[in-house]
């Protein structure tokens, strides 16, 4: 199989198993698969999808197709985020499977880490349409998680599993698929799959993984909580590391080195002080140069009058011997 896509085949009680991990994109290798399965129940675990796209849904919605002809009964189980929100934006993503379990995103801003949640439909398909997330507790701290996505959207697909869910052969194919017992984590860290290496960037950095203590979940009681035990306040949920280290320098401080598009600022200090000097050293030139214009026009406006006040005695003293002769 290919780096970003893997399967693994298995059959127990009468029922085969495939897990698949990884991407399921342009590249993928599900046609491959289409021969090693048969008819009966089928269970696609699909706990460790981490992206589908476009290309990927086309294939993935003709391979369904294809061997669901074979009479293969699907059964999905464990369904990644990512496998919920194409559920919820293509209609036929499922085909005519059942929707088993899913997974579903919640925060703990406690240990200040991102969990999945596994639900079973049957557990909350009598209560749609979901407007409030079921509550659960962290495994490591026990205190209570905040669902992590719109609730109305993201059990939106849940509206169309009410009629499958309450056909009587529907029933029959859980209770074999339970017989089997198809596994999965009641709840685990978000963004660790097994056997493909994680996407990582800013804002998916996985998290530690959980202790496997068992988790107190109330499907019924689907009102959330914000306060957490022992009095405590939640903590605003934070990006990875400090987005704001080497951006700011604390007065008195070197400013920090800063690595690809972010800039220092400067120490507010340092620059008004050397604005200052840099002014009062450009005051002196114009001062200078403010003198030295100032006096070739004081003697442009003296001039004509000097002139005129000779001109005016010289014409009087004229006039005055004039009258004596």
């Amino acid at each position: 199989m290919g780096a970003k896509f893997s399967s693994e085949l298995a059959a127990q009680g009468g029922v085969v198993s495939l897990k698949l991990r990884g991407v399921i994109d342009e590249d993928n290798e599900l046609t491959g698969i289409e021969g090693q399965l048969s008819a009966g129940v089928t269970v696609l675990d699909l706990a460790d999808i981490e992206r589908i796209n476009s290309c990927g849904v086309r294939d993935w919605v003709n391979w369904l197709g294809r061997i669901e002809k074979l009479g293969a009964r699907l059964v999905f189980v464990n369904c990644s985020p990512a496998i919920v929100a194409q559920m919820n934006l293509v209609h036929n993503f499922s085909a005519s499977g059942i929707v088993k379990s899913f997974y579903a995103p919640y925060f703990c801003p406690r240990c200040n880490k991102e969990r999945l949640l596994r639900l079973e439909t049957r557990d909350l398909v009598h209560q749609t349409p979901i407007s409030s997330a079921p509550t659960c507790r962290c495994d490591d701290c026990d205190g209570p998680m905040d669902f992590d996505d719109m609730e109305e959207s993201y059990f939106a697909f849940m509206n169309n599993l009410k009629k499958v869910l309450s056909d009587p052969a529907t029933e029959e194919i859980l209770q074999v698929v339970s017989a089997a017992s198809e596994g999965g984590a009641k709840q685990r860290s978000r963004g660790s799959s097994t056997g493909i290496t994680p996407a990582t960037g800013p804002s998916l950095t996985p998290a530690t993984p959980s202790t496997g203590a068992p988790s107190s979940v109330s499907p019924l009681n689907r009102t959330p909580t914000s306060r957490s035990p022992s009095g405590n306040m939640p903590t605003a949920k934070t990006p990875p590391g400090n987005a704001l280290a080497g951006l700011v320098s604390q007065p008195g401080e070197q400013p920090a080195t800063s690595s690809g598009n972010h800039r220092p600022v400067p120490n507010a200090t340092a620059t008004a002080a050397a604005t200052s000097t840099a002014q009062a050293g450009s005051d002196k030139p114009a001062a200078t140069s403010t003198a030295s214009t100032a006096q070739p026009s004081l003697v442009r406006t003296i001039l004509p009058w000097l002139a005129l006040a000779i001109f005016l005695i010289a014409a009087i003293g004229v006039l005055i011997l004039a009258i004596a002769k």
